[in-house]
C-alpha cells in the first residue's frame, strides 16, 4: 500500500519534449535500463555533415546507412549484423508515430525518413536490444524515436548548393499567440542529379506544420507533414558490366527504373503530468503512395522485353499509443510502473508488375491487405536497494493478416499472438558508474500476403505460409561510466537469437523469410566533452552471426557486417568557427552463405568547416574527403545481360558510394 504521507516527496515527472539534449555528454546514469541505449541532442546533430537523409540515424553508435537505388527510396540500414534492409528489425518512430511499413510493396518494415527536415529534430533517442517493454514490432535490432521542435527560438532561411545540381532550400519559424499556444512552419525543397551517368533528376518537397498549447498540467499537439518526391534510379549494377566496359562505374543498365513516393501524416498528441506520475496519448492518420520501377537481373527472366518490375503501395493508417506511468514508494523504496499500448490498422492496396520501360506489360500480382495489430505492456521498476534497481516488463503482441489476392489460392485470414518478457537489472552506481544485466525477447512481423500465401506468383509453384510473428531472443551484460569528467562510455556484450530471418532477394525484389539466426557481439562507446568548445567521440562493435541451418550450402548470413569503427571531432564555441570531422569504417562482409564471395571494406571521412554569428551562418561540407571507390553495398545472385547464356550468369552486383562532393550553406536568422 502506498503511503499517503509519502506522495508530496515524489520527484515530479519530466516532460519528454522539453528537454533539451546537446549531445551524448549525458551519461544517463540512474536513468539507464541497459547499456546501449542514449539520447543525442540538436547540437550533435547540427555539427555533423550528411550526405543522406537517413544519415541521421548515424548518431546511433554502430549503425551504418548506406542505398542501393535512388535518393528517393528508403536507405539500408546496418546495425549489429543486419542488414536491416530498408527497416526491417529496426522500429523507428516520429513523435510517436510509427514509420515502418508492414507488408510494404518493396519490403517488410519499409522505413523512409526522407520526409524529416534535418533542421526541425531536437533530439534522437535510441535502444539496442529486445529489453524495452515499450518497443513492439520490428524492433529485434533497435528502435528509434525522432522528436521535432515544438518552437524555434528564431526563424531562418537556409540554402545549400554542390556538386551534381545539388539544391536545397529550407525555411521555418515559429509563430507566439496569447496563451502561450504556438505555431511552428517549415518548408523544404531539394534537387539533385548525382554522379550518375543516368542523371537521378531527383526532386522531393515537405511541409511542417505543428500547433502546440497547454492548459494547467495539459500539453497539447497537433502536426501536419505532407512529402512527396519523384526520381530517376541507378539501381545496383552487375560488376562484369564495369569490368568488361559495358557501363562506367556510375552507369546504369535499366535507366528507366526510379519511383515516387508521396506521405501525408496527421499527428495529435496529449501529455498530463501529475504529482504521482505522467499520462500520453498519440493519435495519427497516415496516407502512403509509392511506386517503384526495379530491374536487378536485366534478361534473365524475360529474354525479350527485359525483367523491370513495378511494385506499387497505396495506403491508409490509422492508429495510436499511450501510456500512464505511476510514481510512488513502497517500504520507502521508489516504484516506478507504466502501463501502455499501441495499435494500429493498415489498409494497403499492393501490386507487382512486369513492365518495360515503365510500362505495363502484365500484372504479376495484385492483393488488398487489412492488416491489424496490437499491443499492450507493463512494466514496474523497483528501486530496491541504492545501489539495485529491478525492472520487470511484460508485453502482449496481436496480429490479424487479411489478403484478398488476385489468386484465390493466396487469399485468407491469418491471426497471431506473441508475449515478450523482459528484465533489466542495474547495479549501482558507484563512483558514477553501473552494471547493467539485460533479457528479453521481441518479434518481427512477416509480409502479410506470406502468411497465407500457397502459391509463388512468380512462377505459379507451390509455397508454404511463413509464420505471422517471428521470435527474438536477446540478452546483454554491460557498464556505463562517466568516472572521468566529461567522458561518457558504455561497453557490452550482446547476443541475440532470431527465430527467422528476413533477407533481400534480387530475383524479386522482396524480402523473404529463411531459417533460424544467432548474433553475439561486442561494442563500445565514448563520448567524452573536452571543453565547452571541443567533443570528441568513438564508437567500435564486433559481430558474429550465423545461421543455426544450413542455408544455401553454408551458415554466413550475406551483408552482416561484423565490424564497425566510427568517430569524430567536434568543435563547437557558439558564435566563430565551427567544424567537425567524421571518419566511418565498416569491415568486410560475406555476400553468400557460404562465406566464399565477400564485399571488401569501406572507410569514409567526412567534413565540415563553418563560421557563425546571431543572423548568420556559413558551412562547407566536404564528403568522402579522400575521394575512395567504396561500395554502398553488394549482393550476389545470377543475371543476365544481352548475349550472355539463358541460364545467366552468377555474379556481384554493386552500388558504388558516391565520390568526393563539396556542397556550400548559407542560413539567415531572423
Amino acid at each position: 500500500m502506498v503511503s499517503a504521507q509519502a506522495v508530496p516527496e515524489l520527484e515530479s515527472p519530466t516532460v519528454l519534449n522539453e528537454v533539451v539534449v546537446y549531445g551524448r555528454e549525458d551519461s544517463l546514469i540512474g536513468e539507464a535500463d541497459s547499456p546501449a541505449e542514449g539520447q543525442v541532442g540538436v547540437a550533435e546533430i547540427d555539427a555533423r555533415p550528411f550526405l543522406r537523409r537517413g544519415e541521421l540515424l548515424e548518431v546511433v553508435p554502430g549503425l551504418i546507412i548506406t542505398q542501393h537505388s535512388g535518393d528517393g527510396k528508403a536507405n539500408q540500414y546496418f546495425l549489429r549484423g543486419f542488414n536491416l534492409d530498408h527497416g526491417t528489425d529496426f522500429a523507428t518512430t516520429v513523435d510517436g508515430m510509427p514509420v515502418n511499413l508492414p507488408s510494404n510493396a518493396h519490403g517488410q518494415g519499409y522505413s523512409d525518413l526522407n520526409f524529416i527536415i534535418p533542421e526541425l529534430v531536437q533530439t534522437i533517442s535510441y535502444e539496442k536490444g529486445t529489453y524495452h517493454a515499450s518497443n513492439g514490432d520490428f524492433s529485434a535490432a533497435g528502435a528509434a524515436q525522432f522528436h521535432l521542435v515544438d518552437t524555434l527560438d528564431q526563424g531562418f532561411v537556409k540554402t545549400e548548393v554542390g556538386q551534381d545540381d545539388y539544391f536545397r532550400l529550407v525555411a521555418a519559424d515559429s509563430f507566439k499567440s496569447p496563451g502561450g499556444a504556438a505555431t511552428t512552419a517549415g518548408l523544404e525543397y531539394g534537387y539533385y542529379n548525382g554522379p550518375w551517368a543516368n542523371p537521378e533528376d531527383a526532386d522531393h518537397v515537405t511541409g511542417y506544420l505543428r500547433r502546440t498549447w497547454a492548459s494547467g498540467d495539459n500539453a497539447f499537439a497537433l502536426t501536419l507533414i505532407a512529402y512527396h518526391a519523384a526520381w530517376d534510379s541507378t539501381d545496383q549494377v552487375a560488376l562484369r558490366a564495369i569490368d568488361e566496359g559495358i557501363i562506367s562505374r556510375y552507369g546504369a543498365l535499366d535507366p528507366s527504373d526510379g519511383g515516387t513516393s508521396t506521405r501525408a501524416n496527421l499527428d495529435f498528441s496529449w501529455v498530463h503530468s501529475g504529482p504521482d506520475g505522467q499520462a500520453q496519448v498519440n493519435l495519427y492518420a497516415l496516407y502512403y503512395r509509392l511506386g517503384l520501377y526495379s530491374d536487378f537481373t536485366y534478361f534473365l527472366v524475360d529474354p525479350i522485353h527485359g525483367d523491370q518490375f513495378s511494385q506499387r503501395d497505396r495506403r491508409g493508417v490509422f492508429g495510436g499509443s499511450g501510456s500512464r506511468e505511476w510514481i510512488s514508494r513502497v517500504a520507502g523504496r521508489k516504484v516506478t510502473t507504466t502501463v501502455g499500448f499501441q495499435e494500429r490498422s493498415d489498409i494497403v492496396n499492393l501490386g507487382l508488375f512486369h513492365t518495360e520501360e515503365r510500362g505495363v506489360i502484365n500484372p504479376v500480382d495484385l492483393s488488398s491487405v487489412h492488416e491489424y495489430s496490437g499491443g499492450l505492456y507493463a512494466q514496474c521498476k523497483v528501486q530496491i536497494k541504492d545501489w539495485l534497481r529491478i525492472q520487470a516488463g511484460l508485453r502482449a503482441d496481436g496480429a490479424r493478416f487479411d489478403v484478398d489476392d488476385s489468386n484465390p489460392l493466396n487469399s485468407g485470414i491469418r491471426d497471431a499472438a506473441i508475449l515478450s518478457p523482459k528484465l533489466n537489472i542495474v547495479f549501482g552506481p558507484w563512483d558514477r558508474t553501473e552494471f547493467y544485466l539485460d533479457a528479453g525477447d521481441g518479434f518481427h512481423s512477416n509480409d502479410a500476403r506470406g502468411t497465407v500465401e500457397h502459391v509463388d506468383p512468380q512462377d505459379g509453384s507451390p509455397a508454404e505460409p511463413v509464420t505471422p510473428l517471428a521470435r527474438a531472443e536477446g540478452a546483454e551484460f554491460g557498464v556505463r561510466t562517466a568516472l572521468i569528467p566529461g567522458l561518457v562510455s558504455t561497453v557490452s556484450a550482446w547476443g541475440l537469437d532470431l527465430a527467422s530471418e528476413l533477407t533481400f532477394d534480387g530475383d524479386t525484389g522482396e524480402t523473404d523469410p529463411s531459417g533460424p539466426t544467432r548474433r553475439y557481439g561486442i561494442e563500445f562507446s565514448n563520448f567524452y566533452h573536452v571543453t565547452k568548445w571541443l567533443a570528441l567521440d568513438g564508437d567500435v562493435s564486433f559481430t558474429h552471426a550465423r545461421y543455426l541451418e544450413e542455408t544455401n550450402g553454408g551458415l554466413y548470413i550475406a551483408n552482416s557486417i561484423g565490424t564497425v569503427v566510427s568517430g569524430g571531432m567536434t568543435v563547437n564555441a557558439g558564435e566563430g568557427w565551427f567544424g567537425s570531422l567524421r571518419g566511418r569504417y565498416f569491415g568486410p562482409q560475406p555476400i553468400v552463405e557460404t562465406g566464399q564471395v565477400r564485399e571488401p571494406s569501406s572507410l569514409t571521412f567526412n567534413g565540415r568547416i563553418g563560421w557563425r554569428s546571431h543572423r548568420w551562418e556559413f558551412a562547407l561540407d566536404l564528403l568522402n574527403i579522400l575521394n575512395r571507390a567504396n561500395d554502398d553495398i553488394a549482393y550476389y545472385y545470377t543475371s543476365r545481360l544481352p548475349g550472355e547464356p539463358a541460364a545467366g550468369v552468377a555474379d556481384v552486383h554493386l552500388h558504388p558510394a558516391e565520390p568526393r562532393l563539396v556542397r556550400l550553406s548559407v542560413l539567415r536568422r531572423f
